[in-house]
């Protein structure tokens, strides 16, 4: 099925949901204006659809191939593909000013990453990392490293990577052995074996910087010991040009159930002589700078979760629009199977998922945006901490959605989604990984209860149920039929999202373990709660375009399950705690 860039979807949540639109209006951003953004879009959705789109099945079927001389080599197209996307500028547009970027704000990063993996979710990867580590670098880097190394990665035409798991160290970095040894020179010689890195090894770009995590030779053991040093591929000379290759090798390509076409690599640093390394920020701070690159991340797998679940939609819509089979009454002909209630319901329920999943996402981007670019310290600052709240729900919720509505996506086609030809099973087995990788979807919970909850004495996350029950106050005044039951509905979850919040609070100060048996329910009743009010927030200030019976359907359908998981957060840690296996 064609793939139709969801440009007006963005411009939606950037205009009506999260209100970015407006800010620029106001000129908060000085080198953006609401033309520019608009002309961004199409331009990123005309190549989303017309350079990337076109490869997702190819990379799918081919995948990335390692060679006899551990060199990786991409799926027919791709390099073409990337060439484009860096001489069109794309790699530049959230980049530093300083070092060749454009400099523009994260909603907009987003929303031309959401286009890139919706297109190809494989292909979105690689300049995801990139700009993750463009991020580490110019927070925590050296003047002279950033001089070297950041025009190159804002640009694209180097890419980078976030390499932290070892066979024997998968969630818990403190477990990790890669050992860093000073030279007295200012660089370290690097040693270890890393996994499950993403573009570790490629033949799009000349040059590959890894970020990678270790221990300096004498380090205090756990955390307090990690630090991180930026590794290239090939070595740099004074003079800017490529010099000798790196003791940095591909060992093999993991065996994947889905993105195929990203090379996921084992890598060798210093088999031989040891990896020449550059500490990034300070000795045993490493975990500092790499949580610049991982907070990124994982607003960004998040943004992915809804990527995949958009194109799984309009793969399902279009495959329901044109397969005939059943008949309604009163006809003897055969009709399409989205005239059939039930094939409906779950078109419809894949559709409010992911607007649900993408406002959560945009409301991340804007409060970092405004936590940046705001005009006031207070107001910089309270945005700072509502980004740290709402980042763990913005990657977990979506990326869950992303594989339920993928799922859903090859229900609707019957036994043929089981048939890889449909091309429906490439976006459940690409979706799966989304809630693993970044931090494991229970990890992202136990972050957002253990974590995030408490923040400001539990006064941002007030804050923020106050601001969604005022939109369900909203949508109650509003004399209009087509909401339904939209009003109570949001209403009833957010008053659900309040009481678990409050019993989440008193558990943390009482028993961690009976807060924790509950987080995983909690977040996806946040989710709910807050995915359903910004829908309605958005159907009420455009009631164009199937806004309002995309809410309503969230509302109607989708909020009845904060009740059940409010019980469960609430009432069932005994259920988990007492339990023997």
């Amino acid at each position: 099925m064609p793939y139709t860039p969801q440009v007006d979807d963005l411009k939606h949540v950037l205009g009506s949901i999260t209100g970015f639109r407006q800010l620029v209006e106001e000129g908060l951003f000085p080198d953006l204006t609401a033309d520019t953004l608009d002309q961004i879009l199409e331009e990123a959705g005309r190549f989303a659809g017309e350079v990337l789109a076109p490869l997702n099945v190819v990379g799918d079927r081919v995948g990335a191939k390692r060679n006899a001389d551990g060199s990786v080599t991409t799926a027919p197209g791709w390099r073409e593909a990337y060439t484009r996307w860096v001489e069109a500028g794309w790699g530049a547009l959230p980049s530093p000013v300083d070092y060749g970027g454009q400099g523009l704000p994260v909603s907009v990063g987003l929303a031309v990453q959401e286009l890139w993996n919706t297109a190809a979710m494989a292909f979105g990867l690689g300049p995801l990392l990139t700009q993750g580590a463009a991020d580490a670098l110019h927070q925590h880097g050296s003047e002279a490293l950033k001089s070297i190394y950041l025009p190159k990665l804002a640009t694209g035409e180097w890419s980078g990577t976030m390499v932290l798991t070892e066979p024997q160290a998968g969630t818990d970095l403190a477990a990790i052995k890669t050992k860093a040894e000073p030279q007295g020179d200012g660089t370290y010689r690097v040693q270890g074996t890393k996994i499950f890195i993403t573009y570790g090894e490629h033949d799009l770009v000349d040059n590959i910087v890894h970020f990678v995590l270790a221990r300096v030779v004498g380090a205090p053991e756990g955390t307090r010991g990690i630090s991180m040093f930026l590794v290239p591929k090939v070595l740099v000379n004074e003079d800017g040009s490529l010099g000798a290759r790196n003791d940095v090798k591909c060992l093999a390509l993991e065996h994947k159930l889905g993105i195929h076409a990203s090379p996921t690599c084992v890598m060798a640093y210093g088999e031989e002589d040891g990896a020449v390394g550059y500490l990034v920020g300070q000795e045993n701070r490493g975990l500092n700078c790499m949580f610049t690159m991982m907070n990124s991340a994982r607003l960004h797998v998040g943004m992915q979760g809804v990527a995949v679940g958009e194109r799984a939609f309009q793969h399902a819509l279009g495959y329901a629009q044109d397969r005939k089979q059943g008949k309604r009454s009163g006809s003897d002909q055969m009709v399409p199977i989205i005239t059939h209630p039930d094939v409906k319901r779950m078109l419809l329920d894949m559709k409010a998922k992911v607007a649900a999943s993408r406002a959560i996402c945009f409301a991340t981007a804007y409060a970092l945006d405004v936590a940046r670019h705001g005009r006031t310290e207070e107001e910089r600052l309270h945005h700072e901490m509502l980004a740290q709240l709402l980042t763990p729900v913005a990657k977990a919720f979506p990326t869950d959605m992303g594989v339920d509505v993928a799922s859903t996506g090859i229900q609707v086609h019957g036994g043929m989604g089981f048939i890889e030809e449909t091309g429906a099973a490439q976006y459940y087995r690409d979706a799966r990984i989304a809630p693993i990788y970044e931090g494991t979807n229970g990890v992202q919970a136990i972050d957002l209860v253990g974590r995030k909850l408490p923040l400001g004495e539990g006064r941002v996350v007030a804050g923020l149920i106050k601001e969604l029950r005022g939109i369900a106050e909203e949508a109650r005044a509003v004399n209009d039929p087509a909401f339904g039951k939209t009003a109570e509905r949001v209403g009833e979850a957010v008053a659900d999202l309040e009481e678990a919040t409050a019993w989440m609070l008193k558990a943390l100060a009482r028993n961690q373990d009976e807060a924790m048996a509950g987080a995983t329910r909690y977040l996806k009743l946040f989710g709910l709660a807050a995915g359903g009010a910004w829908l309605t927030k958005g159907a009420l200030q455009d009631r164009t375009n199937g806004h309002v019976p995309t809410a309503r359907f969230f509302a109607e359908q989708a909020l009845p399950e904060t009740g059940a998981l409010k019980r469960s957060v609430m009432e069932g840690a005994d259920a988990v705690l007492e339990a023997a296996l």
